[in-house]
This record gives C-alpha cells, structure tokens and sequence, in this order.
C-alpha cells in the first residue's frame, strides 16, 4: 500500500486576497499530480507551501519525516561554484560518469556531459540554463518527491519530450507539476488539480480527462457561464480531432467520453476560413525562391524554395539555436536573406509577435493602449470585438482593463503585447512563444481567437499542445540547412532528430575509434623504429667482430650465423614499418 508524503488538513493562505481557503488534500506515494489555475490564482503558492518554503495561515501540513522532497521553482543566486560542483556535488568523474542514468540525464538537458558544460561557472549561467541546472540536479538527487513549478520554460521540443519520457520511466519518483503545458500534462500526470476561487477541485487523468470531465460537471450542473462553456466545448472539438486515446484514465465510462467529444463539431470551418482569407489576402502571401538565411558564416538555410498560401497555418518547430527565431524574422521583414528573394502580395498585412516585450508608455491604462491601435477588430463572418471585448477574451477583466501598465507582470505584458496585435487587423499574423507566461485558461481563450483568425499563422513554440491545437501543417529546422516538410507533425520532426542523432554518435564513435586506431599505430611505430636502431647496432657490432675473427675458423662460423639471424630480423622490422608507414599515409 502506498504510504503518505504530505497531508494538508483546512490550510488557507492569503497576500492581497484569499488564494488557498481551508484546503485539504493528500499525496502519496508514486502520484503524478498536474496544477493549474489562473496566473495569480494560488498554484505556485501552493507548491511552496508543500515544499515548505511557506507557511499556511491556518491549517496544518504534515509531511512524512522519512521522505526526501525537492522543488524547482526558482534560480540560485548563491552559489558560485562549477556546474559539476551544483549536481554532482564532490563526486570524482569516474564515480558519477560510470552511472548510465546521470549520463543519460546530462544528455537529455545538456546535449553531452563535456568539460565544456560541467566546468563553466554556475553564475555565469543565464537563467534559462540555471533551471536546467537545477532540473538535473533534481532528477539525479535521491529524491521521493519533486515540485516542479514550469520546468518546460526554456526547453524546446526535444527537450520536453525527452523530459516526459525519462519521468515516465522513473516510478519510484511522485511528481507535483505547475504548467501551462498540456501536452507535457497529458503525458506524466494522473490526477489534476485545479486550483480556482480560493478551492482546489481534483480530476482524475491527464489534462485531455481534465477538460472532459470539466465538461461533463458543466453540462450537469449548468452552472458555468457561457463564454467559458464555449472554450471547453472548442477544446471538446479539439479533442474529436485526435486525442481520444488520451482519455483512458478518467473514473467516468470512456463510451460516454466519446459520446461527449463526437457530438461536438470541428473547432474552425477550414474550407470556409480559406475562401474568407483569399477574398482578403489575394492568391500570393510570401513567396521564397532560391533563399540562403545565415547569420554572419553560420548558415541557416540553404536554396529555400518556399510557398506560403492563403489560409496557411503552419508550425515551425526545430531544436534551440536552429534559426526558427531568425526564419520568422526574414518572413516579417525584419531580417534579409543574404541572397535569393522574398516576394510579398500587396494584399499583405504583417504583424510580428516577437519574444521581446514592446516598450509601452508606463502611466497609460491597459485599455487605453489597446485603443490607441484601434476601437473594435473585425473576426471574420460579419463579427466584431470592440477593444473592451477583446481585452476580455485574453484575461483583462474590467478592473484589469484599468490598470496601469507599470503595475503589470511580465505575463500581462505579454497578453497585452498580444492583445493590441490582434487589434490591429493583420492577415498574416507570425507568432514567435506565444504562450510565454501565459495560463492554461488565457491559452485556451486565444487558441479560440485564433480558431476564427482567416488570414495566415505561422508559429514557433515550445507548447506541443498548442502547435497540434492551432496548425494544420508543420514544419521543421533540423540543422542540416533546410526547411523540411512535416507532414506527420512533431512527432516526425522527433523520429529525424533521434535519426541524425544516433548518425551523429556513430560517426563520433568511428573517428574516436578511428583516433585511437592511429595513435596506436604511431606508438607501435616508434617501438618499431627503437628496435630497429637496437637491431641496426647489434648487427654493426657483428660485422666488427666477424672481421676479428678471419682466422679463427670455428668463431667465424658461430658469428657469420649470428648475424645472418640479426640481419634477417632487421629486415623483418623494416617491412613491417613499411607497411604500418604506409597505413598511416592512407
């Protein structure tokens, strides 16, 4: 039977406003537990007042004094040591090297375990790295319990991949997890825990169970408001789509599931959208002939040939550094490709989502900087939004349409950011992470906007579910200096990946075996080249004696047969270095 780890009996904790209200809840060993919940709505509270680093205001935790618990949720600034020193701590190279599961967890975050990597300085680290530091360190602790609060920011797509196969491999490790990732949700967790209103209800399954059985509580109560029901209802329809497998775990019958999901119609009218972004955009978008992408000596792509058409949604996907960022900033007009060319329709209107937050007056209201764009957006199909609207739709409710911009977080920004784009009408809409610091329920909301968008999606990110949710066709940067067609999607972009890689460990494999052969070779060359010299001055000091001794008839026998044999091995080592020379040469 599996033993308790924490057991949380009418905590409450509150800041501003009540985030947690006399909450009770159990972990025991070997759950795999997925939180989600508004920005701000208590779930990184949450997570530190099961690690610890909190207190609850009322209530009390208990945690298992036999278990070994660890949390991610932050950088440390303190430490000042090298890498090797944060994970291995003063473990000897051959003492950690010689264990398979670090080696493949140094492989998994880091690309390889190099000197290159283990002995750079912690501090020098940028935060993104310092969080995949503090990942491995997790994973290779001897630990009964990791609280993981987002620990797919900064990892690409092999990177998350590789993350939720290597947690589900590894039973003996319960698992807390905090993310807008529901792919990575889908993939590790089994129960779900939602914490909304000061509450934490709980869900059986992944995040797929999670929206269906939401759904199912929302049609039996009918007590959830409309806007909301229809975003479940689109996540419904997302789900007829292809991820019914992914709804084996919940309690309820799985027939009524797919009853649920089979009723719902598809998320967006593909054949409609195409005909209203034609009419808009024209029959060219962006069309690339005989295009080099490079950044200084360093080429991206080489001769891309490339037709991007009305209605296109398309996902770019490829590992960090790959050059989507640099792509998507040719495609926007930002950067030039240093030879062939871009030919854009005249019909064209651009608008380019970058990583980088726009520098916004500080003193204006967040509805005044979505105004300055423009007063109400048309969606297509005679629909409009006012600013007001819209800023609804992304999460600014009426006190937060009134705030100021300095007052906002990093997240905010972002969906403002996103927000006053969307306002200005583009066709051709080019989003690079879009779903940065962005909440599972605001994710949902603009995969709703986007579901009526008419014009043209291209998209780079990390969030598998959102990629599969929002585009029809994929494509991917391999590093091999071409833009390849998807037509299976990310998981034919991870099945190439994992090709070129065990490619590249075979061909790494040969010259070290290679290398080894040669250095071999020069040393059996050198033991060659000693003894010849050795035999060379024997075989001289015979020839002296064999002059001595002219008449002393029985000596001259034995020393003439001496050095017969001498001579003959001389020869003997002198071929063989001949013909190890000449491999050497080759």
């Amino acid at each position: 039977m599996a033993r308790n780890l924490i057991s949380i009996e009418k905590v409450s904790k509150s800041f501003d406003a009540a985030l947690l209200d006399q909450v009770s809840l159990g972990i025991s060993e070997g759950e795999r537990i997925g939180i989600v919940g508004r920005n701000g709505g208590g779930k990184s509270t949450l997570l530190k007042l099961l690690a610890g680093i909190d207190e609850p205001d009322e209530g009390r935790i208990t945690r298992a004094n036999w278990a070994r618990l660890g949390i991610l949720h932050q950088v440390d600034t303190s430490f000042s040591g090298l890498v090797r020193e944060y994970v291995v701590g003063s473990k000897k190279t051959h003492e950690w090297a010689s264990d398979a599961g670090i080696r493949e967890i140094f492989s998994g975050l880091f690309g390889g375990f190099s000197s290159e990597i283990l002995d750079r300085s912690y501090y020098s680290l940028s935060g993104g790295e310092k969080r995949r530091v503090g990942l491995a360190k997790l994973l290779i602790d001897p630990l009964d319990l990791i609280l993981l609060d987002e620990p797919t920011n900064h990892l690409d797509i092999e990177g998350v991949a590789w993350l939720a196969s290597h947690l589900r491999k590894r039973r003996d490790l319960s698992v807390i997890v905090v993310t807008h990732d529901r792919w990575f949700l889908d993939e590790i967790v089994d129960q779900i825990w939602e914490v909304v209103s000061g509450e934490v209800l709980q869900y059986e399954g992944g995040y797929s169970a999670y929206v269906l059985s939401k759904a199912e509580r929302a049609r039996q109560q009918a007590a959830e408001d409309s806007r909301r029901n229809n975003l479940i209802r689109k996540e419904l329809a997302w789900l007829r789509r292809g991820a019914p497998a992914r709804t084996t775990k919940p309690k309820f019958r799985v027939d009524a599931a797919n009853q649920l999901i089979s009723a719902e119609p598809e998320p967006r009218n593909q054949a409609e959208l195409l005909n209203f972004a034609s009419n808009r955009l024209g029959s060219k978008v962006i069309e690339i002939h005989k295009a080099r992408l490079a950044i200084g000596e360093n080429c991206l792509i080489d001769s891309l040939d490339w037709n991007i058409a009305p209605g296109d949604r398309i996902a770019i996907i490829g590992f960090n550094g790959s050059g989507k960022t640099t792509l998507m900033r040719a495609l926007a007009g930002e950067y030039r490709f240093s030879s062939g060319k871009m030919q854009v329709g005249i019909t064209v209107k651009r608008a380019f989502l970058s990583q980088h937050l726009e520098e916004l007056d500080p003193n204006w209201r967040v509805l005044q900087a979505v105004e300055r764009i423009a007063l109400q957006v048309e969606l297509g199909g005679g629909r409009e939004l006012s600013a007001s609207q819209l800023c609804e739709r992304l999460g600014f409710d009426f006190g937060g349409q009134q705030r100021m911009i300095r007052d906002l977080s990093g997240g905010e920004k972002r969906r403002l950011q996103l927000t006053r784009l969307l306002m200005a009408s583009p066709n051709v809409l080019l989003l690079d992470e879009p779903t940065n610091d962005l909440d599972v329920e605001t994710l949902a909301a603009l995969e709703d906007l986007l579901d009526s968008f008419a014009g043209v999606l291209i998209v780079i990110s990390h969030d598998r579910y959102f990629l599969e949710r929002t585009c029809d066709r994929f494509y991917g940067l391999l590093g091999d200096e071409e833009l390849r067609d998807l037509p299976r999607g990310i998981d034919q972009y991870l099945e190439k990946r994992e090709t070129m890689r065990i490619s590249f460990s075979q061909t790494i494999l040969k010259e070290i075996s290679s290398a080894a052969e040669e250095r071999l070779m020069k040393k059996e060359l050198a033991k060659l080249e000693r003894q010849i010299v050795k035999v060379t001055e024997e075989e001289a000091n015979l020839k002296e004696e064999e002059k001595s001794a002219a008449y002393d008839h029985q000596r001259l026998l034995e020393v003439a047969s001496q050095l017969e044999e001498v001579t003959s091995r001389r020869r003997a080592l002198e071929n063989e270095w001949l013909e190890l020379s000449e491999k050497l040469a080759k």
